[in-house]
């Protein structure tokens, strides 16, 4: 009988989420829905905030947080660091505020706001959508 060698089968490697580099197999660079959720979330802030400027409700400083608001979006899509740093300070901004509205002038849909802008807030900073950042 010929002394076959057989070869070994390869152990699969199992790596934490945190563990995951983007370099690592494994990682694609296709965006999580939850983030293209909220970048078009941020460009639909950026239109009201134009909008709000135009009818005359804001001044026209505010358009710099509309642009902001633009390059956030577009930059969270394309799965940009910076883009998710200055994101998820614009959301933990609005959701500090809209809680200060709600606590000193009892209007309702503020809670709902903030509330909407903390669940953004903690999806934002989870590992598996730090990972998928470059």
């Amino acid at each position: 009988m010929p002394d076959e060698k057989q070869p070994r089968p390869q152990r699969e490697v199992e790596m934490a989420p945190h563990e995951l580099t983007a370099g690592s197999a494994g990682t694609s660079r296709t965006p999580l829905p939850g983030l293209i959720f909220i970048g078009l979330y941020m460009l639909v802030l950026a239109t009201v905030t134009v909008f709000g400027v135009v009818q005359g409700h804001f001044p026209r400083a505010y358009l710099i947080f509309a642009a902001l608001f633009i390059i956030a979006g577009f930059g969270l899509v394309r799965l940009f660091r910076w883009a998710w740093a200055l994101t998820l300070g614009a959301v933990a901004l609005l959701m500090s505020y809209y809680l200060w509205v709600f606590l000193s002038m009892k209007i309702g849909p503020a809670a709902v706001q903030s509330g909407l802008n903390a669940v953004f807030f903690l999806y934002l900073v989870r590992v598996e959508v730090r990972s998928k950042l470059r």
